[in-house]
């Protein structure tokens, strides 16, 4: 009897937060949110909207059965990605966006080694600042789409003069193995008008644009560079073709 009224009150509590994303006949997206979340950010309360998605090969619009499938799925051993949303997103003229990989050492614990955590904070700062955007959180993009404890093997020769392409080739992968659709699918949903992408990176542009997002420019994010991190960011340069910050980037 307590199951069942519990039952009840999650389906009325979730079917108007839920919504689903066909990606494919049989497959797709359960997009939950927006969920209210204050951030602390640079010593700042800002309030963002957050929504959270995960890919399923058998999706249904059924919510009881989401919710009783989910529940046995061991969600917990795998990574699922996030947005936060700031200001009016779906309506407003002008919005920027951050597609934004995961990383555990830069995000969590601050290494110095990459820019990783400097761009996360940054980005967020650029975005309530814009008063417009997004920052699109891609759990499964670790080391740059090779997964945590590759990227670890990868430090290790990274720590014997390799570099982080050279690493990455070493261990058997390409030297970036990152992958948009699930994150546009996600963006199209929230938002039909142009954006600004926030990134160096050209290949993040290359796949909005191959997706038919509409794209107003770019937005360079330099910064935070040491002794620690000089050849890694060197490297994004002249190994991976990262866009220098005074470098322009053509919308067509």
């Amino acid at each position: 009897m307590e199951q069942s009224i519990l039952k009840s009150d999650v389906i009325l509590l979730l079917k108007n937060k839920i919504q689903l994303i066909k990606t494919s006949e049989n497959g797709g997206i359960y997009l939950v949110g927006p969920i209210r979340l204050p951030v602390n950010l640079y010593g700042e309360t800002v309030v963002f909207q957050w929504y959270c998605w995960l890919e399923r090969e058998q999706v249904t619009e059924n919510i009881d059965e989401i919710i009783r499938k989910l529940s046995s799925a061991n969600l917990a051993e795998y990574q699922q990605s996030s947005v936060l949303v700031y200001g009016d997103f779906k309506n407003n003229e002008d919005a920027l966006i951050r597609m934004h990989s995961i990383c555990h050492t830069g995000d969590i614990f601050g290494s110095k080694r990459c820019d990783c955590g400097f761009q996360l904070k940054k980005s967020m700062q650029m975005i309530k600042n814009h008063g417009t955007g997004a920052l699109f959180y891609l759990a499964n993009h670790e080391g740059r789409g090779i997964g945590l404890f590759s990227k670890a093997m990868a430090y290790v020769l990274q720590e014997s003069g390799y570099d982080t392409v050279e690493a990455n080739l070493n261990l058997g992968f390409v030297d970036d193995s990152r992958n948009y659709e699930d994150a546009i699918s996600v963006l199209k949903t929230l938002r039909t008008k142009p954006v600004t992408l926030i990134t160096n990176n050209p290949k993040k542009l290359d796949a909005l644009k191959k997706s038919g997002m509409l794209l107003s420019g770019r937005t360079p994010l330099w910064g935070d560079e040491s002794e620690y991190n000089a050849n890694y960011l060197k490297t994004k340069v002249s190994r991976s073709g990262h866009l220098k910050e005074e470098e322009s980037c053509p919308n067509d």
